[in-house]
């Protein structure tokens, strides 16, 4: 998703290792936006990390030093879009598929697409042989404009079935994900709802705003659409499977998603070093965060003996589903 800059004042706050410590808890506390649902999930208590961390910080540390420390408190929100940025380092946390199985292969991938495949703005597509359009999207930040989206329909437009692959998919311009979903719905939809900060208290939000997604004036899929997900999938990825999730035709498969459901904002430190956090919540149409992911209609993994047999697993159950 793309960042907004964030108006934060730190000028009460020394360029020292303390001073920087300070400003950047305060930033988090005053403007983070998962704190009350993350305290239900895993007890998240950021008034306890802030004496965790702060017997950690000396004026005489170094730079390399306190990003350290900064980063390891910063991970404990347990978020991928929070991140500290300096000219030498990156902070992150990527729990989210890290401690997971990819279930995805580039090498199948190379085999499934061939050499012979098309290319519209972002989207690399092909017709399988047994009739199946397959589309290949790896980030939202490659764009795909309306007459992109109109070729490939009108290509694949005899398929029986279509398999969206979006596995890898880290997210982007959540605009691509609304102008992609677009060609799946007759009717304008309730996608979700979309909280900001009002003040400073970790429950200062307005109330919540509906998302509606308008139906694409233009060609449309109506036939029957196989999603395919991984916990790589994250951010405006996560977004679009939950458009997707409730057009009525299409299945989700794979593994659960990673997540990433807040719209980041971005600040700095008296030193100038960058940080990025969640500040806008955004809720599935049930009123559900999808923070921590999206699961699957069908749970399916790459298994060994299919990869020796340079077959896809996920790929092929999706063809199995829409064969049927």
């Amino acid at each position: 998703m793309v960042s907004t800059v964030s108006c934060v004042d730190i000028d009460e706050y020394d360029d020292t290792p303390q001073g920087n410590f300070d400003a950047l808890w305060k930033i988090i506390d005053e403007h983070y936006c998962f704190f009350e649902y993350k305290n239900k999930e895993y007890g998240l208590d950021w008034d306890a990390i802030y004496n965790k961390y702060k017997v950690r910080v000396d004026d005489k540390m170094n730079d390399d030093q306190l990003f350290e420390v900064l980063g390891e408190m910063l991970a404990e929100l347990r978020d991928g879009h929070v991140n500290l940025a300096t000219s030498a380092d990156f902070s992150r946390y990527w729990s989210w598929y890290e401690n997971y199985p990819s279930n995805v292969s580039d090498t199948l991938l190379r085999r499934y697409l061939g050499t012979d495949y098309k290319i519209a703005g972002g989207l690399k597509y092909k017709i399988l042989d047994d009739n199946i359009g397959y589309i290949r999207y790896e980030s939202f930040t490659d764009g795909i404009g309306e007459s992109n989206l109109d070729d490939v329909i009108n290509h694949l437009m005899l398929c029986r079935g279509l398999i969206i692959d979006i596995r890898n998919n880290g997210g982007g311009t959540l605009t691509y994900a609304e102008r992609f979903a677009a060609r799946f719905i007759n009717a304008t939809t309730l996608v979700g709802y979309i909280q900001h900060k009002t003040g400073t208290g970790h429950h200062d939000f307005s109330k919540p705003e509906e998302q509606r997604l308008e139906p694409s004036s233009n060609l449309r899929w109506q036939k029957r659409v196989c999603l395919l997900t991984n916990r790589k999938v994250y951010s405006a990825a996560n977004e679009f499977v939950k458009y997707m999730k409730i057009t009525g035709h299409v299945q989700v498969i794979g593994d659960h998603t990673g997540g990433g459901a807040g719209l980041p904002f971005s600040s700095q430190l008296p030193n100038g070093w960058a940080v990025r956090f969640s500040a806008c919540p955004m809720y599935d149409s049930n009123g559900n965060s999808t923070e921590f992911g999206i699961a699957p209609d069908h749970y399916v993994s790459l298994s060994q003996s299919d990869l020796l047999l340079g077959k896809d697993t996920i790929i092929e159950y999706a063809r199995s589903l829409l064969s049927q």
